[in-house]
């Protein structure tokens, strides 16, 4: 397993990462944004809970600040089939997804994307801390783009809605005062 990976980046805004077409993405244009970023599957047993709560959250608080990133991986079982514009495809016309869909990435092994290595190094969980361990792991991220929860498959979307409006409110509370 092995300790978890040191990274010099210390916020998710200081990763490019690719969209489903292959294009750069700065992912500074999201600071000031509370983030869920996710490995997604299409062809997993908990896709059909796990997207459409995820698209339910991205509705309910896009317009206070909140964004779903979504990264398929084909790591698990070979559950994200295709291209990644399958990938996106899918989630758009089945699940109703309107949040960002990016390239397929590694989030575990000697090929794993660069924002993955981060996600890890931030907020390792209490078990393979320096793994994801399937499908649908979540991390939750502030508006400086600073880790702040790590929730596994198991860890429907809506039953992390709290942590999500704590996110959100939180830091408006810190702009007012």
């Amino acid at each position: 397993m092995g300790a978890v990976q040191s990274v010099p980046q210390t916020s998710i805004h200081e990763f490019v990462v690719k969209d489903c077409k292959g294009k750069e993405v700065d992912l500074s244009i999201y600071k000031g944004k509370v983030l869920l970023v996710v490995n997604v599957a299409t062809k997993c047993g908990f896709t059909n809970i796990q997207y459409p709560q995820l698209t339910q959250l991205y509705n309910k608080y896009n317009d206070q600040g909140f964004v779903v990133l979504a990264f398929p991986c084909n790591q698990f079982l070979m559950q994200s089939p295709g291209s990644s514009e399958d990938q996106k495809k899918v989630a758009c016309e089945r699940f109703k997804a309107e949040y960002p869909i990016f390239r397929k990435v590694c989030v575990n092994g000697k090929k794993t994307a660069p924002v993955y290595k981060y996600l890890k190094a931030s907020r390792g969980g209490t078990k393979c801390a320096n793994r994801i361990r399937w499908n649908f792991t979540k991390f939750l991220i502030d508006r400086d783009g600073r880790v702040i929860g790590r929730y596994g498959l198991l860890t429907a979307p809506l039953s992390i809605e709290g942590d999500i409006v704590n996110a959100l409110g939180r830091e408006k509370m810190q702009v007012i005062y």
